[in-house]
């Protein structure tokens, strides 16, 4: 761009995308033009930290705002347009039509390369009945902010209901019980964080219960009426305030009228972040970028949007060089998350277990997961609690294709979790697990690290040194074929009498390991054994001894905890939730 330095770039749109753009253009091109569109009053606000404002645990909305105008303009010598947006894009003439939404004037202006970066718009799903009421709000904005606050000190409302169980539904709940409401959250799908597996979110739902947050799941609101919300099922919920945070869809109107083309859930864009028109790019939540799990599959979303600030900031930067002449291609993404509930906390990367059921198929043989229970940092060191780590992976090469981990939200959730996904993004097998060298001091870690833990118990599966069950198996049809009934096993908890007595599988019989090889006589041979423990490790050992005395035996994989953690009775059936009043 430098033999060209009266390019005009127009960036519409700022927050993520748009604000690493036009930064990231002016260190590369010191004297190209650059005008940034902004609709609202804000340049650069943090809206992921929005729901903790409404609380006061971020004490002060001034903290939320990243970057102001004035600094903008005096660091980077940008034209910041606040309060105006774009109203059409002229491809052929090449410019686009701006309105000032405070003054109402409408201008045209040039273009020589345009970046659009308008982000995604809250939905309100279909046939809800008074969903547009005074007492409905989205929490997206800083405007949502205030609005909610002036309605609850005006209304005096104490009953909310959440429509939407994902993370600003879950934030919102969260910090509105923090305030004091009764708070109901509604989920249309079984469970809430949808993308995850039902069993790794369930503590997370006991969390909500424990704080008093109503959980409704499985359930469809076909009603908002002035105090309460209605479902399908006839049932009422209280709700003198309504958040609306059933999802997002991205801003494509203005692009799509422009002739540009688009993708099932977004802009399409190649991996220069380029539209169909090469002199028009687009970053962040409204393009369709790859999963890079899926490259090479015939899957429909293998292109897909996704609504996260660290994709979005990074295909800004890259657009940023593309439009200065430099080859940097945008990878694609693996879907990497992590959310906190009241003192829980779940991470989350690449494809979950019911993801990859419906990709691959309920096939025997094709991908399997295991859950491990570490601690956080060496047990001896004070402090110290349970992690659960949940990876999921290819059965035919090892492949690492996902992983959860919960645990207090202080334990390092999101440590792991980014540890799995950098795993993921270099293409690692569980056996490239076992040999990570990852930091390791008593106050911080374990010398077995969560994932090497990981690791080691997934390549045990790869390489046939344990086969294992899972809850899962016995309460649905899984990717390990149909639903196994108890019946068929002769269940063995190898745990202490003491442990046994506190909880176990119904129709175990308890021998201890340290008595199993004493006591093989009492083991029958004519029917599998189901080995397990706490948390898998015991019950592990009990399978190497059965199996080398010629037993036909299986492991439960992540013991008696993933049985009762993971949201599964004593007789392996999940456990079905129901709202119900405080």
């Amino acid at each position: 761009m430098s033999s060209n330095p009266n390019k005009r770039i127009i960036i519409a749109g700022g927050v993520a995308g748009g604000m690493s753009c036009a930064t990231r253009l002016r260190r590369l091109s010191e004297h190209t033009p650059i005008t940034v569109l902004e609709r609202g009053p804000y340049i650069s606000y943090a809206n992921c930290g929005i729901p903790y404002a409404l609380s006061g645990v971020i004490p002060t909305d001034d903290a939320l705002h990243v970057q102001t105008p004035e600094k903008i303009t005096a660091w980077f010598n940008v034209d910041v347009k606040t309060n105006t947006e774009l109203v059409s894009i002229d491809r052929e003439n090449k410019t686009v039509l701006v309105h000032d939404r405070i003054s109402g004037q409408k201008d045209i202006m040039p273009y020589d390369k345009l970046v659009l970066a308008l982000g995604a718009e809250p939905i309100t799903p279909r046939g809800i009945e008074g969903g547009d009421g005074e007492h409905v709000f989205h929490l997206t904005t800083l405007a949502d902010l205030d609005s909610i606050r002036e309605y609850i000190k005006a209304k005096g409302a104490k009953t909310v209901a959440v429509i939407g169980g994902a993370f600003i539904g879950l934030e919102a709940a969260e910090n509105l019980r923090l305030l004091g409401l009764q708070v109901s959250v509604i989920e249309r799908l079984s469970h809430i964080f949808p993308p995850a597996d039902a069993d790794m979110v369930y503590p997370l739902e006991k969390e909500l219960n424990a704080h008093g947050v109503n959980l409704v799941t499985d359930a469809a609101v076909t009603k908002i009426l002035p105090n309460e919300v209605e479902l399908a099922s006839g049932q009422q919920v209280p709700a003198e305030l309504v958040i609306m945070a059933a999802g997002v869809r991205a801003r494509i109107d203005i692009p799509k009228a422009a002739g540009l083309q688009a993708g099932k859930t977004g802009l399409a864009v190649n991996e220069f972040m380029q539209t169909s028109d090469p002199d028009v790019y687009a970053v962040g939540d409204m393009v369709e970028t790859p999963n890079m799990l899926l490259r090479g599959l015939d899957h429909p979303d293998k292109n897909k949007m996704l609504a996260l600030a660290g994709p979005a900031n990074r295909q800004g930067r890259l657009a940023a060089d593309h439009i200065c002449g430099k080859e940097t291609r945008y990878r694609g993404n693996i879907g990497t998350w992590v959310c906190k509930v009241f003192g829980k906390a779940i991470g989350m990367t690449g494809l979950s277990s019911h993801q990859l059921d419906e990709i691959m198929g309920v096939e025997k043989g094709r991908h399997d997961w295991v859950t491990v229970h570490p601690v956080n940092h060496a047990g001896y060191y004070p402090g110290s609690c349970r992690l659960t780590v949940k990876i999921h992976f290819d059965l035919k090469n090892g492949k690492l294709l996902g992983g959860q981990v919960t645990g207090p939200e202080n334990a390092g959730v999101d440590k792991q979790t980014d540890v799995l996904a950098v795993a993921l993004t270099a293409g690692m097998t569980v056996e490239d697990l076992e040999h990570l060298e990852l930091a390791y001091a008593p106050p911080f870690g374990s010398a077995k690290d969560a994932v090497n833990m990981a690791g080691f118990v997934a390549g045990n599966v790869l390489r046939g040194d344990v086969e294992i069950v899972h809850a899962a198996d016995f309460a649905f049809e899984t990717s390990k074929g149909r639903r196994k009934s108890l019946q068929d096993f002769f269940l063995l908890d190898v745990r202490s009498p003491k442990e046994f007595a506190n909880g176990h599988i119904d129709g175990a019989v308890n021998i201890p390991l340290g008595d199993l090889r004493q006591r093989l006589d009492e083991v029958p041979k004519n029917k599998p054994i189901l080995s397990y423990c706490q948390v898998g490790y015991r019950g592990y050992l009990g399978y190497r001894i059965l199996k080398q005395d010629g037993y036909d035996a299986v492991n439960l994989d992540g013991g008696y905890r993933a049985v009762f953690e993971g949201g599964f009775d004593d007789g392996l059936k999940p456990v079905i939730k129901r709202w119900a009043p405080n």
